[in-house]
């Protein structure tokens, strides 16, 4: 669901998104449990087609995991060929990430 102009994932539903560029790099954010200034690692992607419709958003996270489902494609921007169906599931520690990739059509 996009918020604004950022893909917030809500538990339990697939989004299909399309990416054009991505950045990977530190970000200050504010941590939960300590309500602290840290600074964490994040891979940020510009989303140009979501669920079919175009828009120009940002889907960014943080999680190991998910991340390495996302890096192979990283590489010479590889995910230009493909589409994402990313769905969460679980909330905080528990949240998990399922990823599918579907080569785009030409």
């Amino acid at each position: 669901m996009p918020l604004g102009n950022i893909v917030i994932l809500e538990p339990g539903k697939p989004e299909r998104m399309h990416f054009r560029d991505h950045y990977k790099g530190p970000r200050d954010i504010t941590d939960n449990r300590t309500g602290q200034p840290t600074l964490r690692e994040v891979l940020e992607f510009d989303v140009d087609e979501l669920n079919g419709q175009k828009v120009n958003a940002k889907y960014s996270t943080m999680a190991e995991k998910h991340y390495g489902q996302l890096a192979p494609y990283l590489a010479n921007k590889a995910y230009l060929n493909y589409d994402f169906i990313i769905t969460k599931t679980g909330s905080g520690f528990r949240t998990t990430y399922t990823t599918v990739v579907i080569p785009r059509q030409k």
